[in-house]
């Protein structure tokens, strides 16, 4: 009898576990996942609850431990130290050699850093793994002020982390406004109010220069490009991540800033495949960016890797853009294509309920008025609505009027719908009348 084919995947976040599931759903291959930060897969977006008290690090993880055995899953606790792509072999630190028929790397990204003088001392560190989220509970502790570099979703979450414990923080974000790369002005603004009101020291067009140690090579203070000195215990550096590649850099695999891959997410090499985090496509599928972290590719990617590994070659299709996340409690969501700054063939249309802290920001063809993308601020919309009237290319007038379709909150939450036709009606001289929502045409979307 022939030896089952073996799978080996490096990497057992959303993209490595979400590969080697489908595999298992849809083959009897022999599969193995090597990860050398945690033994489990968990879920990385929960680490702040960890460390605000919400909930235990064991509460993260989705399978409970008996899943890996009763689906033949090897879970392999090391360290990948090199590669040998022409003996298809890895050299593990603890279990010498092992050998694959295919290999998945999904291995993840890691924080930035640029080179501050400082950047090393005890007490600066950045957050992305476990053993991050371990460091800094000893980073913090009895501390009295800290400071976090860099304005994306990151650098939000560990404010709150730390201010939940009574730290008085400073937020140092380099552009004018909040997620400036990312966010339209008018939500950012929202948002920077949001954050100052929950006393949070917000300081916008402020970048560091370096960090200051004290005797000890702690860190006591940072110093900022204006000549500032803010004095703290600790520093967060969130400016963003990039690509896991580093061990990988002298291999005969194709890297640029990501592991290069194509639209079936195959390296250079045969049998080798990228996904996740670390894969950088030599030309998105869709135009998008060439490298997407965020965790619902991850996972699309997972999914479509095992169909090419057990079915039938399967290019990579992500769909409609989306992306959520929270600030404090105001929920983010947004689909489509919603650009910082549109350009000359975009209209836009902005409601905002000030007091309610809820706001959406609509995206339109200027000619055509065919709706592009939405920004959702403290309402909550329906996936597969929003994404079903951009894939069909939905005029923003039908989409105005039947916008209670996609509104996914509970049933006692205020309906807004009125107030925002209301408004779009006056500043596009409209008369538009807003429809009832139906599940008619809800179970459609959902269908489809």
């Amino acid at each position: 009898m022939n030896k089952p084919e073996h799978i080996v995947i490096i990497g057992n976040g959303i993209s490595g576990i979400t590969a080697a599931r489908h595999i298992r759903k849809f083959s009897d291959k022999k599969i193995t996942v090597i990860s050398a930060e945690t033994e489990y897969f968990f879920s990385r977006t929960a680490l702040m609850y960890v460390y605000m008290g919400h909930m235990k690090f064991e509460h993260t993880q989705p399978y409970e431990p008996w899943f890996w055995e009763k689906n033949n899953i090897n879970l392999l606790f090391d360290y990948v130290q090199e590669i040998d792509f022409d003996d298809k072999a890895l050299k593990l630190q603890k279990n010498n050699r092992l050998h694959y028929d295919k290999l998945i790397l999904a291995v993840g990204s890691k924080p930035n850093k640029f080179g501050w003088k400082g950047q090393d001392l005890k007490g600066v560190q950045g957050l992305y793994s476990v053993q991050d989220l371990e460091l800094m509970e000893q980073n913090t502790a009895n501390i009295q002020r800290a400071v976090v570099v860099g304005g994306g979703l990151i650098g939000i979450e560990l404010c709150e982390m730390l201010h939940s414990r009574g730290n008085e923080v400073t937020f140092l974000v380099r552009e004018k406004h909040y997620w400036g790369n990312v966010l339209p002005e008018e939500n950012a603004k929202m948002i920077e109010q949001h954050i100052v009101e929950n006393g949070i020291d917000l300081r916008l067009q402020t970048e560091l220069d370096e960090i200051i140690g004290d005797e000890n090579n702690r860190v006591k203070a940072v110093k900022t490009k204006s000549g500032e000195i803010i004095d703290c215990q600790f520093v967060g550096l969130v400016v963003g991540v990039s690509p896991n590649v580093d061990f990988l850099k002298n291999s005969s695999l194709e890297i640029n800033r990501g592991i290069l891959v194509n639209k079936f997410l195959e390296t250079n090499i045969p049998n080798v495949y990228a996904i996740g985090d670390c894969a950088e496509f030599r030309k998105h599928p869709t135009g998008r960016r060439n490298i997407e972290q965020v965790w619902y590719t991850g996972k699309m990617m997972g999914e479509t890797v095992a169909q090419t590994i057990c079915r039938k070659k399967t290019a990579y299709r992500p769909g409609t853009w989306f992306n959520s996340a929270k600030f404090f409690e105001i929920e983010y969501q947004t689909y489509g294509t919603v650009p910082a700054q549109p350009d000359d063939s975009h209209a836009v249309f902005y409601w905002e309920k000030p007091e309610k802290k809820v706001s959406l920001y609509f995206v339109f063809d200027k000619e055509a008025h065919r709706f592009l993308g939405v920004n959702a601020f403290g309402i909550r919309l329906r996936h597969e609505v929003c994404a079903g009237w951009i894939e069909k290319k939905k005029h923003i007038d039908e989409v105005i009027k039947f916008l209670s379709d996609a509104f996914f909150d509970p049933e006692l939450y205020p309906d807004y719908h009125q107030e925002i036709i209301n408004d779009f009606n006056r500043k596009f001289n409209k008369n538009i009348v807003p429809a009832k929502k139906s599940w008619k045409r809800i179970l459609e979307f959902l269908k489809a």
